[in-house]
């Protein structure tokens, strides 16, 4: 897990870091990112977070999201 993502969801509802959570998942799997050091894990975290607060409720649509912009830059 991402430490950023840890610390930028330390104060927020239990239901909302489940979500955030299942979304950046959800993101490193579909990336194939698997070492947690990489520096790309803090990037998708960041994205993840800026999509999952626009509003959207479902992790994978969240997931989605991000991946779409990570791939515009």
């Amino acid at each position: 897990m991402s430490t950023y993502l840890d610390l930028q969801t330390r104060d927020m509802e239990p239901k909302e870091v489940s979500r955030i959570r299942a979304a950046y998942e959800q993101a490193l799997h579909t990336l194939c990112v698997r070492d947690g050091d990489d520096p790309l894990t803090e990037m998708i975290a960041k994205t993840i977070i800026r999509v999952a607060q626009t509003g959207i409720d479902d992790p994978t649509e969240i997931s989605v999201q991000a991946i779409r912009e990570l791939e515009m830059r």
